[in-house]
């Protein structure tokens, strides 16, 4: 297990390189941060080549990437336009984005295989056709429709939660959010469970474990549910980094201001240093989630060993 988690972590050093160099490139070779920065006014050409040697700007693009990835290295992302380091931003936006993610997944784990056990275990019965009716309503419908529907009902017609988020942003408040945010990823989440329990449900194992004389509570929760949930578990753990970067829409209606928000106002006025920041931490929690899914593999499934 060791050798495997070493051989993942060396294995992960080209992908990260990879990745932000390609976040690098597409934001500063396909835009000009010093126009950006001074928005419709032309900048005088002597103060424009001091911004640019002051950033750095001015060497080739591959002398800029690694610069960047050297100050990184010392805990620093850069400057935003604003003044304002965006460490500092970081700092106040993740925490939020991590709660709301956390809550996210928990309705994932808690709602999404619950009703997946329950449908492939009722499978063609008026159980497993209400959970997949339920799932395509809510795949059809964009985030963006639900959380403005959820937020009127919940928080302005029957006042049950805030339709806004205070800046504190405590895991009470973001249950509405959360949930929200995980609406989709949640009916994704209960189909995978009821494939994967249906298919299951039917292998020699299985069968083994009943002619034993196992108790059906033992059987479904020891064997088939463990075997089922390999696909979940690769799922939530990719899903993990795309709920984090994804929450732009979910964040904006309920007034959060976590990474989707800082990420939008990043790119709505082209703040170079903020967006490829947050982006490259977005890029580590992804690699750091897909590490975790392929360790629990072996705890779910005995078969599975690393060698």
């Amino acid at each position: 297990m060791g050798r495997y988690v070493v051989r993942r972590l060396l294995q992960m050093i080209p992908v990260f390189v990879g990745s932000t160099f390609l976040i690098f490139f597409m934001v500063y070779a396909l835009g000009d941060p010093v126009a950006a920065l001074f928005g419709d006014k032309a900048p005088d050409p002597a103060t424009a080549a001091r911004i640019r040697s002051e950033l750095y700007l001015d060497a080739p693009l591959w002398k800029q990437y690694l610069h960047y990835m050297g100050q990184i290295l010392t805990g620093d992302f850069g400057t935003a336009f604003t003044g304002q380091p965006v460490l500092e931003l970081m700092a106040d936006a993740f925490p939020v984005t991590l709660r709301l993610t956390i809550v996210a997944v928990c309705f994932e784990i808690l709602f999404g295989i619950t009703l997946g056990l329950l449908g492939g275990l009722r499978r063609g019965r008026g159980t497993d056709t209400t959970v997949l009716l339920l799932t395509l309503v809510v795949v059809s419908v964009p985030t963006f429709v639900s959380g403005y529907v959820l937020q009127y009902l919940f928080g302005v017609k029957w006042g049950l939660v805030s339709p806004s988020v205070s800046p504190y942003a405590t895991f009470d408040e973001l249950m509405l959010p959360g949930l929200v945010l995980a609406l989709t990823s949640l009916a994704y989440v209960t189909r995978l469970t009821r494939t994967s329990v249906a298919e299951n449900s039917r292998a020699d194992y299985l069968r083994t474990a009943v002619a034993k004389g196992l108790p059906r509570h033992r059987v479904v929760t020891r064997h088939l549910l463990r075997n089922s949930l390999i696909p979940v578990v690769t799922f939530i753990g990719t899903d993990i980094g795309a709920l984090m970067g994804g929450a732009i829409v979910t964040e904006r209606i309920f007034n959060i201001h976590g990474v989707g928000y800082q990420l939008y106002q990043g790119i709505l006025r082209q703040n170079s240093p903020t967006v490829v920041g947050f982006v490259t931490v977005l890029v580590l929690v992804f690699l750091l989630a897909n590490l975790l899914v392929d360790l629990l593999y072996a705890v779910l499934d005995p078969r599975i060993r690393h060698a």
